[in-house]
């Protein structure tokens, strides 16, 4: 995933398999067989729309790494039995930089008039 929304914060199309491979070769000692599998499985999973370009796949992630965080985020809310309690931990878990970004990122939310 990191090597497909760093091509797309790139402005680059969407990758190949192959792309991958090359990109993960310096970091990874990784078959090209098992870059194909996991972006197949990302796609029909829903993490990667896909496109036919020629013989191969071109792969985009349908979310940018800040929506993927976020829907994780929500699934680990939704597995605790006390979402109040897990967000009061996490609240007082972040920095004071995090703490003002939470705060004005809810005064955003109570400042909007809701709609008609």
């Amino acid at each position: 995933m990191e090597v497909l929304w760093a091509r797309k914060d790139a402005g680059r199309r969407a990758a190949t398999a192959r792309d991958v491979s090359r990109a993960l070769a310096g970091d990874r000692d990784l078959a090209h067989t098992t870059v194909m599998t996991v972006l197949d499985r990302l796609a029909k999973k829903g993490f990667l729309e896909r496109e036919r370009d020629g013989r191969a796949w071109r792969y985009d992630p349908v979310a940018s790494r800040e929506g993927y965080v976020t829907e994780l985020m929500l699934g680990a809310l939704a597995e605790t039995g006390d979402r109040d309690a897990a967000l009061a931990h996490f609240v007082r878990s972040v920095s004071q930089d995090e703490a003002d970004v939470i705060r004005q990122a809810l005064a955003g939310l109570t400042s909007k008039e809701p709609p008609a």
